[in-house]
């Protein structure tokens, strides 16, 4: 018999599933975005392309091979893809991040589009693999395997990121990047590189978290523009470059959207966006914001 203590645990739990997808997500915008100064709005794009590499190669059969086929081939894809919207926007460097939003959305559609074509517009659904497409009893009540497992590979990825950013000395060569660009390039560092690099890090995040949705959301026409909305989102509460920040905006956004849909489904989006508006009444710059534009 299920209790309400089983369905706030459920929802809680599910809470944290979606923030683990969102952080992966969201982490790749917000170093583009804050660091970088781009506004990528082919972001979104790049999830869904992830999502429809695992629904292809899974095929509706649970297989570890082919799931892992399908991370390294999003992970290839994302960083090219990630690397080519970085040469397309240099020109567009100096310029207002409009133009910048125009030619990533326009770069969106016709991915979105082509994707359309070759898949169709039925949704497919992702298998879990082996081993991971069972649940299991947390206090009385069960869950999917699948997402708890997903809710320690989030916190994984997020110790990594962080560290890299942080504690290595790459990630001291993209904080000054942005601090300074100009003195950086003085010292002999091509910052076209350092763009390329954050560009092709960013992206790939973002195909490895559509494969890792696979199993939860499947791939879908319009999946797309959803999870792009919860990113900026995420990247707007959090503050513009930076990881903590992300990591907690998605932890917010990730329960206030579980909890939500749990409890007041009509109400979801109200409460989603109205959770906004009160941060950004209190933080205008997000959680970890700077108060000053943190691109250089």
């Amino acid at each position: 018999m299920t209790t309400d203590a089983d369905v706030l645990l459920v929802s809680v739990l599910n809470g944290l599933a979606i923030s683990a997808l969102l952080f992966v997500l969201a982490v790749g915008l917000s170093l583009i975005f804050g660091m970088m100064d781009v506004l990528n709005l082919a972001h979104g794009a790049l999830f869904l392309v992830g999502a429809y590499l695992v629904a292809s190669f899974t095929d509706g059969q649970a297989s570890w091979g082919a799931f892992l086929a399908a991370l390294a081939v999003a992970a290839v894809i994302g960083a090219a893809g990630g690397g080519l919207l970085s040469v397309m926007t240099e020109p567009l460097r100096r310029r207002s991040h409009l133009d910048q939003a125009l030619l990533t959305l326009g770069v969106a559609l016709v991915v979105a589009e082509l994707l359309q074509v070759v898949f169709g517009d039925d949704p497919l659904s992702v298998p879990a693999p082996p081993g991971l497409d069972g649940s299991v009893g947390i206090l009385g009540a069960t869950y999917p395997t699948y997402r708890l497992t997903l809710i320690g590979v989030g916190a994984v990825l997020a110790a990594t990121v962080y560290l890299v950013i942080e504690r290595t000395r790459l990630g001291a060569l993209v904080r000054a990047t942005v601090a300074d660009r100009e003195m950086v390039a003085a010292l002999g560092v091509d910052n076209r590189r350092v763009k390329l690099a954050m560009f092709a890090a960013g992206s790939l995040l973002a195909t490895v978290a559509g494969v890792l949705a696979g199993p939860v959301y499947g791939a879908s026409v319009g999946l797309d523009s959803t999870v792009l909305i919860l990113a900026l989102v995420v990247v707007v509460i959090g503050g513009l470059g930076s990881v903590r920040g992300a990591l907690i905006g998605a932890l917010v956004i990730g329960q206030v959207e579980s909890t939500g849909r749990a409890l007041v489904p009509d109400l979801a989006s109200f409460i989603l966006f109205g959770a906004l508006a009160l941060l950004l009444v209190v933080r205008p710059h997000g959680i970890f914001g700077a108060r000053a534009g943190v691109a250089a």
